[in-house]
């Protein structure tokens, strides 16, 4: 069953490269990613098979297993070599010629510390702490990471979660995509987490960034071309995030379909938004 979710994304990301040519090279990329997380996230469930599920009380961050994922790791920096736009690409293997103990800081680095990741400009890629992963670096423990993480949501007891949280009830991450499912005479919306997949319900007048609640300051846009895709907009905060509208296509596989929809994100960063988390493109 949990092949099954993997094979999902993958050949959802091989249809819309079909569909949209624009987006067709990150997508790509994204199978080849998804391809090589299926295999860890199936490693690790073969590794950790007969372990307890994890108590709702403890917080997902507790668990980084070094001596499971360090193995792991100089794989997955070779395949990103080979398949991962160009930046990237330098970035792993500039990361694996510096060996393990620089490859446990920068998954330590991620995990441990604010996992907010944003886009990086092109001269402060290099941290100000010498001591601390560069952004790429960040970036390819994020990629790394996240069927572990993963793999701990989808082996954890379900808890109680007060409220609508802006940020993941389970490991803290932001989310990555919202998500609206039909409802009565509407939809309701739900987020997914950037780092475990995670996904809970939010309220659909609400930013996630600020916290506004004031409906003028809220709205959202879309594109004909991509109807079921839109730009959720706060102008309070000037950031924005896009939810995936499974009324309109039940076929969609959302953290993909948010992957496809480049020329939304390029429209919002041009009218000043500021996305809220990028994803896995760097978009």
């Amino acid at each position: 069953m949990t092949d099954a979710k993997w094979d999902r994304r993958i050949r959802r990301a091989n249809e819309l490269a079909s569909t949209y040519p624009f987006s067709a090279e990150g997508l790509r990329y994204y199978a080849g990613v998804a391809t090589f997380q299926k295999g860890v996230y199936r490693e690790i469930q073969k590794a950790l098979a007969g372990s307890p599920r994890i108590s709702s009380d403890r917080p997902l961050r507790d668990e980084l297993d070094f001596f499971l994922l360090l193995p792991k790791f100089p794989g997955f920096l070779s395949v990103i070599q080979k398949i991962a736009p160009v930046p990237l690409a330098q970035a792993a293997a500039t990361l694996a010629l510096k060996g393990s103990a620089a490859w446990q800081r920068a998954m330590a680095d991620f995990w441990y510390t604010d996992s907010e990741l944003a886009a990086a400009a092109d001269d402060a890629d290099e941290p100000s702490d010498p001591g601390a992963a560069s952004h790429s670096d960040r970036v390819l423990a994020w990629i790394f990471l996240q069927p572990y993480a993963e793999y701990l949501a989808d082996h954890r007891e379900a808890g109680i979660v007060d409220g609508t949280p802006s940020t993941c009830p389970l490991c803290g991450g932001k989310p990555a995509v919202g998500v609206l499912r039909s409802e009565g005479d509407g939809a309701k919306k739900s987020l997914i987490c950037m780092l475990c997949a995670h996904e809970w319900l939010f309220r659909r007048i609400y930013c996630p960034a600020c916290g506004e609640e004031r409906e003028p300051q809220m709205a959202y846009y879309s594109a004909p071309e991509i109807a079921h895709v839109r730009v959720d907009v706060c102008d309070t905060c000037h950031t924005y995030l896009k939810s995936i509208d499974l009324t309109k296509t039940g076929l969609a596989v959302a953290i993909v379909d948010e992957l496809a929809t480049l020329p939304l994100d390029l429209w919002a960063r041009e009218h000043g938004y500021e996305k809220l988390q990028i994803n896995l493109l760097g978009t």
